[in-house]
């Protein structure tokens, strides 16, 4: 397992790889973004031009990390029979600066500019040759696909995700089981009567940062037992994905109704709300998604655990 934390602000880059975008637009440098200092790990303004030299710089040494793990595995005669899989983990920030995509949204919303993200495997001995899927899939899906490569049991638990082998084989194959996403609200759940999992003292730093959160250069995680499923919990934007529609619940969009039903397929800029046109749709999609929200806060109890 390899954990890239490139790219992410606040970037950086190696000098030669740098240069290497010396010659982006100048009129990226009218535009500023606001992204965290190196300096001070404080949140700043800066030009975008100077920004994305350093994003870009970021993704050239992760790319040439990548290149030396496939190298190596080609020279232990490993590549034919291993699985690489490289996925992002969330959409893009204002600080990437994408453009000329259709996209809706970025980083931190369930639109796809939040949760879209690349996936790309190399198996040679399995997946003989360059081919695109257009099945959605999700991280969740790792589990059961590895488990079914080793011929090792899933536990026997809920378990979102499905196995992709099928895929592998067919690419016009499409998932049969739904997606979901929840922005679940936990200062609405918990506070500082929550009891933790552990001990407090032992959480503070977990995680160095250059942002400065709190004041500290560091992030501090918290993990408290949640005991009781309450009708207060199911709040926060959610979003269910099936066969090609898109169902968002709580979303942002200014001046629409609490549901937004999208034919992902045929519209993937999410531009067209199709849930007065399929009122049918959304309930059954909503129905489903309401059932899922009570599993996962079942499990969040530790009933599915014990």
């Amino acid at each position: 397992m390899v954990w890239f934390g490139s790219p992410h602000e606040p970037y950086s880059g190696l000098p030669g790889d740098l240069a290497l975008y010396e010659d982006l637009p100048d009129s990226l440098g009218r535009k500023e973004v606001a992204l965290t200092s190196n300096e001070t790990g404080r949140r700043v303004t800066r030009p975008l031009r100077d920004v994305l030299q350093e994003r870009y710089a970021e993704i050239t040494a992760m790319d040439r990390s990548i290149g030396e793990l496939r190298a190596y595995l080609k020279e232990k005669d490993l590549r034919n029979n291993t699985l690489v899989w490289y996925c992002g983990d969330n959409g893009t920030p204002p600080s990437a600066a994408r453009t000329g995509m259709t996209l809706r949204g970025q980083k931190g919303n369930l639109y796809e500019g939040g949760i879209r993200v690349p996936g790309v495997l190399e198996w040679p001995a399995e997946i003989k040759g360059p081919v695109s899927a257009d099945a959605v899939s999700v991280t969740s899906d790792i589990l059961p696909t590895l488990a079914e490569i080793t011929s090792q049991p899933l536990p026997e638990r809920p378990v979102d995700g499905i196995s992709l082998v099928p895929v592998f084989h067919d690419q016009a194959r499409q998932r049969t089981e739904p997606l979901y996403f929840w922005m679940f609200e936990h200062a609405k759940v918990f506070d500082e009567t929550s009891q933790p999992y552990i001990d407090p003292k032992l959480q503070e730093g977990t995680t160095p940062l250059v942002k400065k959160m709190a004041g500290k250069h560091t992030r501090t995680f918290r993990n408290y037992k949640y005991r009781e499923v309450s009708e207060d919990h199911f709040a926060g934007a959610r979003a269910m994905m099936k066969h090609q529609y898109k169902l968002i619940v709580e979303g942002h969009s200014p001046g629409k109704s609490g549901f937004e039903l999208y034919d992902i397929r045929n519209d993937p800029g999410e531009q067209i709300n199709l849930a007065d046109e399929y009122p049918e749709t959304v309930e059954e999609m909503q129905a489903e998604l309401r059932k899922w929200q009570e599993s996962v806060l079942t499990s969040l109890t530790g009933a599915d655990y014990r």
